[in-house]
């Protein structure tokens, strides 16, 4: 980079700075935060329900009485306030931003809750939305929390660059779909994730099938699961396999997630004992 040129990522002029090493120092926690364990929900691609398996995560963790956040790093694409019923302003005070309480005393920041409408896009470049992600961590007082879970955005682009730079992410989850070109997409996140060094706990198969109200005969609306192949060819462990639930659907839907009492909590215990314990004594 010649000197007095942007890097292009940031508005840093400093030399060494570039697109390939930009942001790649993890930034620290701020005073008032005390978070022992982050970890990062990811899929590398969008529709699999990587969102609602990072709510129900910690969801599952809350009642377990942990102290959780959720940080939606989904900027253009923010889905968690609508899951939770959120619509309250964060409040800013002694310059920080405070993230929204859920019901179940889930913290929650997430861009859609700055914005005036729920569905006022974000058109912002890709540099903008990163810093908006730093932000998020270095400008939310999340105060004292067991886990902060991380709602990824799709892809291998800026911003899950940027998480994977400059958040302390302990581990990832990865989630996918039982077809063979969600498998063929997010087995690009998953080599992102081995080439920037963070651990990968094992893979979330969402949407796996759907049983039959009536009979309870499973069937698999997607066809046969592709995941054993994803599995073999990456020597990742299967954590859970999820089916669809309607009843969680109309719960999102209403921003209602927390009353869920379906089978999925049973499914998610695997995905949750994975998680890095918190250390005691």
């Amino acid at each position: 980079m010649s000197e007095g040129e942007k890097c292009g990522t940031c508005d840093s002029k400093a030399e060494g700075c570039s697109p390939d090493n930009c942001g790649t120092t993890v930034l620290p926690q701020n005073e008032v935060n005390d978070i022992k364990h982050v970890i990062g929900v990811m899929s590398g691609k969008g529709g699999v329900g990587k969102s609602s398996v990072s709510a129900l995560a910690a969801l599952s963790l809350a009642r377990k009485g942990y102290l959780v956040g959720i940080l939606d790093a989904d900027i253009t694409g923010p889905s968690i306030p609508k899951m939770f019923g959120l619509k309250e302003h964060p409040r800013h005070a002694e310059n920080f931003l405070y993230p929204v309480m859920s019901r179940a005393g889930i913290a929650v920041m997430s861009l859609n809750l700055l914005l005036e409408q729920e569905d006022q896009p974000v058109i912002w470049r890709g540099p903008i939305i990163a810093g908006a992600v730093k932000q998020f961590w270095t400008d939310v007082a999340w105060g004292g929390l067991d886990y902060l879970v991380v709602d990824m955005p799709p892809g291998t682009g800026d911003v899950p660059l940027t998480v994977m730079q400059s958040l302390p992410l302990e581990a990832l989850v990865i989630v996918t779909s039982p077809q063979d070109l969600a498998n063929m997409v997010v087995k690009k996140a998953i080599n992102m994730a081995r080439q920037m060094n963070i651990p990968i706990l094992g893979l979330v198969e969402n949407m796996s099938c759907l049983h039959c109200p009536d009979c309870g005969r499973e069937i698999n609306i997607f066809g046969a699961g592709h995941t054993d192949g994803l599995l073999a060819a990456t020597g990742l462990r299967m954590l859970e396999k999820l089916p669809l639930d309607p009843g969680l659907a109309e719960l999102c839907d209403a921003g209602l997630i927390e009353d869920y009492q379906g089978e999925l909590f049973n499914d998610l215990d695997r995905l949750v004992e994975a998680l890095p314990a918190i250390k005691t004594g």
